[in-house]
């Protein structure tokens, strides 16, 4: 077994790590344009087959690689990018509805034993993202969300979630 040389990135970013996530796409334009507005960012990098978005906040490296989506893995699961405060999931879920996406609205919501702001969003191939910020630690799993919370934004915490 070789050793490895030690060298250095010749990419910058702000941490020691930062996550990386490659996705296959049917659509590269739209799905540029889905992850601009979920990074806040324009990529870094196009070619006609691939964009690369490398934000610093939230810390992620994000390929998008044109292909068919039936011959790439399967996901499991969702994504998702944690903030600090419901603000910043405001600000997050405005850029969304600014240009008409639809957007799934969670308010005090139990999620991952932890009571949570958070808004829905599904990229073009149908990966769903949630934005959210962590308020409380819960004793459960998960709680199902008040329609009204996925519906319509609430007029007050008392007639809502």
């Amino acid at each position: 077994m070789g050793r490895f040389m030690s060298r250095t990135s010749s990419v910058e970013f702000k941490n020691a790590t930062r996550i990386h996530i490659g996705l296959t796409t049917s659509d590269l334009d739209r799905a540029i344009s889905f992850y601009s507005l979920l990074l806040g960012t324009d990529p870094v990098k196009r070619r006609k087959d691939y964009a690369k978005f490398e934000a610093d906040d939230p810390s992620v490296n994000l390929s998008l690689k044109a292909g068919s989506i039936e011959q790439a893995s399967a996901l499991r699961g969702h994504f998702g990018v944690q903030v600090k405060s419901t603000e910043a999931v405001k600000v997050a879920k405005q850029r969304f509805e600014l240009v008409g996406v639809v957007v799934r609205n969670e308010r005090d919501t139990v999620c991952c034993y932890s009571l949570q702001d958070k808004f829905w969003v599904q990229d073009p191939d149908g990966n769903e993202w949630e934005v959210f910020v962590v308020l409380d630690d819960a004793k459960m799993l998960h709680s199902e969300p008040s329609e009204c919370c996925i519906t319509e934004e609430p007029t007050s915490a008392a007639s809502c979630c």
